[in-house]
């Protein structure tokens, strides 16, 4: 059984990302094999999960997901590993909005059994962390608080006076973390700088950090809380499929109002929203996928296009897919024989200069798309697929523009896609998250109707073979969509495409009816 601890915050900013590096490291240098989790759909923060653990992170996100999936995604993730630390998102009792604690860290850790580390930041309190802890500790009495630390101390006498303060309440002070500018990661408009983008110094911050939480952390104590946590039954998640699990209890759905999407499309085999009356799939009997093509798969990588689920990546290897990773900021070219086309999300915003510059492999990108070969851009991808970016020429492929606004869209939607792509049948319900400050206007088909609070929008464009969007999609409830992306990218010969002349897409400028995403 893997030892697991959960690290959660009383807020965003109180040092969740920090600690759980730190475990991390410092529980890998003792020798221990370590996997990071991180709950929530952000993609950024496992990435210094990886470069700390030596494994791929992963993601814990009981809405896109769904509750039922917490568990086997865990026991997959973490298989081969003696300990797993589990980062929160935000505040411990923040969720998905509107729907009570669902999506939490709380829920999370209550799904896992998982004990709690609070991190406080006590930059600016003494005894006033005690009534932040005892209010955390019982407002959710399922919740165990195994353990508390303390972050951002000033001197050995401001963590004497927390530890006075906090321990008669009979939770641990289990580390003091020292305010270090060493150990500052850069933020930009969408939280932290990817790891990728700086990893030398990235890798200098985690040792620093793993060397903080060895000086200043019970490394032993945090251990013990870890393996106290009970014995996790069940099967875990295979992206090459497993016996689907049992619905989880009715008051899941009821309580925190999740769409009655399949159950059982939890794992590889799902292909359908059609339900029997037990609320399951009606395919749910194949429980193990077949590899019915194989094809390749060209992937952006490298700093511009780097959100990537773990799961999804492992989705599509398991349904015969070998994925060619690229660089449009830098490759000339797309991978050979490349069959369909992945621009996953990322900061194209802040490298549009090189996107653009690369002309050969917007040509390429273009005439590949204008083939009508399968191609998903998510979120930064569609801005790549625009025939500009804040004035900066793109791939021209969809008639639309796009630009930075000045607000943040954030938040899990349910959506109803709206046209056919390679990867969603017209009428089929997903989850999803949306997260960005840029905004496309831009004409065409539908790719989605997105709901979220009672109000209901158009968003996305399907064109051809290509399917744009900012939604993002954790395809472990959704396995189809990986089968079906590598059946159309073997469907037809692959290098069909070479060769073709890019045609710029009319401007969404002047367009009737040009649709408006922000």
């Amino acid at each position: 059984m893997t030892a697991r601890i959960v690290v959660a915050g009383t807020s965003s900013g109180a040092g969740k990302t920090s600690v759980a590096c730190g475990l991390i490291a410092a529980l890998r240098s003792r020798g221990h094999v370590v996997q990071g989790f991180k709950v929530g759909p952000d993609y950024i923060d496992p990435s210094y999960h990886a470069l700390a653990s030596g494994r791929p992170g992963r993601n814990l996100d009981a809405f896109l997901s769904g509750p039922e999936l917490i568990a086997p995604l865990f026991l997959h993730g973490s298989a081969g590993a003696d300990v797993a630390v589990i980062e929160g998102v935000m505040g411990l009792f923040d969720g998905a909005s509107g729907r009570g604690e669902l999506a939490s860290t709380a829920h999370v850790a209550k799904l896992l059994g998982a004990p709690v580390l609070l991190v406080i930041d006590a930059a600016s309190m003494a005894r006033s962390a005690a009534a932040i802890v005892h209010g955390y500790r019982t407002f959710d009495p399922d919740v165990e608080i195994a353990g508390v630390i303390v972050n951002k101390v000033g001197s050995d006498h401001h963590v004497e006076l927390l530890r006075e303060a906090i321990e008669p309440l009979g939770v641990p002070v289990v580390g003091a973390l020292r305010r270090d500018d060493r150990v500052a990661a850069p933020e930009r408009h969408l939280g932290l700088v990817p790891a990728i983008e700086r990893e030398q110094r990235t890798r200098g911050a985690i040792a620093a950090l793993g060397e903080a939480v060895l000086a200043h952390v019970d490394l032993d104590g945090v251990l013990a809380l870890a393996r106290s946590a009970p014995p996790l039954v069940g099967v875990a998640w295979s992206p090459s499929g497993s016996p689907p699990p049992g619905d989880p209890p009715s008051f899941e759905r009821e309580q925190h109002g999740l769409s009655p999407v399949i159950a059982g499309a939890a794992h590889a085999g799902g292909d359908t929203c059609a339900r029997d009356g037990d609320g399951r799939s009606a395919d749910t009997a194949t429980t193990t996928a077949t590899v019915t093509a194989t094809a390749t798969i060209a992937i952006a990588r490298g700093p511009a296009f780097s959100f990537h689920y773990e799961e999804n990546l492992e989705l599509l290897r398991a349904a015969g897919a070998t994925l060619a990773p690229f660089d449009p900021t830098t490759d000339a070219a797309l991978p050979a024989d490349a069959g369909a086309l992945i621009l996953a999300g990322g900061f194209p915003e802040i490298f549009g200069a090189e996107l653009s510059a690369n002309v050969p492999l917007r040509e390429q990108v273009a005439a590949f798309a204008r083939a009508g070969r399968p191609v998903l851009a998510e979120c930064g991808g569609l801005l790549y697929l625009c025939e500009e970016l804040d004035g900066l020429p793109m791939c021209g492929v969809l008639p639309a523009r796009g630009r930075m606004a000045g607000r943040l869209s954030i938040g899990y939607r349910e959506a109803v896609a709206q046209s056919a792509s390679a990867l969603w049948k017209a009428g089929e319900q997903v989850r999803g998250h949306e997260f960005h400050y840029s905004a496309v206007e831009g004409d065409g088909a539908t790719a989605w109707e997105l709901s979220a609070r009672g109000r209901i929008r158009s968003e996305g464009l399907v064109a051809g073979g290509v399917h744009g969007s900012y939604l993002h999609v954790h395809w472990a409830a959704f396995p189809q969509a990986a089968r079906r992306l590598v059946e159309a990218a073997a469907r037809q010969p692959s290098e069909s495409w070479r060769g073709q002349t890019p045609i710029r897409a009319a401007s969404a400028a002047s367009s009737d009816g040009a649709q408006s995403w922000a």
